[in-house]
């Protein structure tokens, strides 16, 4: 991914345009990725938020009619023992988020695992940068 900027204006343009819940559920991992660290960059790709390390893309929030895709772009090495991640291609993986209609143990569980994946998706593309 070229082009890749330390804060993309048309993220945050994007983001002005889907406001409401969906909106806001998607802004919420979005920032989670941007905080995995200070050398994370983002540009818009295929329409929609996309996170990397330099040029390497990590990941990415997109909003449908009734949910948020969070995706990964490595998804498919990431250890998911949650079971969250959706998908079959041979690297993609996504997570589907609804809004909540109520707080409760497994949808917390479903949230921290996510944190969780989101950190693990970054560490992995970091490593091989790193390594390559």
């Amino acid at each position: 991914m070229n082009n890749a900027l330390e804060r993309d204006p048309a993220i945050d343009a994007w983001f002005k345009n889907h406001e409401g819940e969906l909106g806001a559920i998607a802004h919420q991992w979005f920032e989670a990725m941007r905080n995995c660290g200070d050398e994370v960059r983002e540009l818009m790709h295929d329409g929609c938020p996309v996170a990397c390390l330099g040029d390497a893309a990590f990941g990415y929030v997109n909003i449908f009619t009734s949910h948020v895709s969070v995706g990964f772009f490595q998804g498919s090495a990431l250890p998911d023992p949650a079971h969250l991640l959706q998908g079959t291609g041979k690297f993609m993986r996504h997570v589907k988020l609804k809004p909540a209609t109520q707080t409760n143990a497994a949808a917390l569980s479903k949230l921290k695992a996510l944190s969780k994946l989101v950190a693990t998706a970054y560490q992995d593309i970091k490593s091989r940068v790193e390594n390559s």
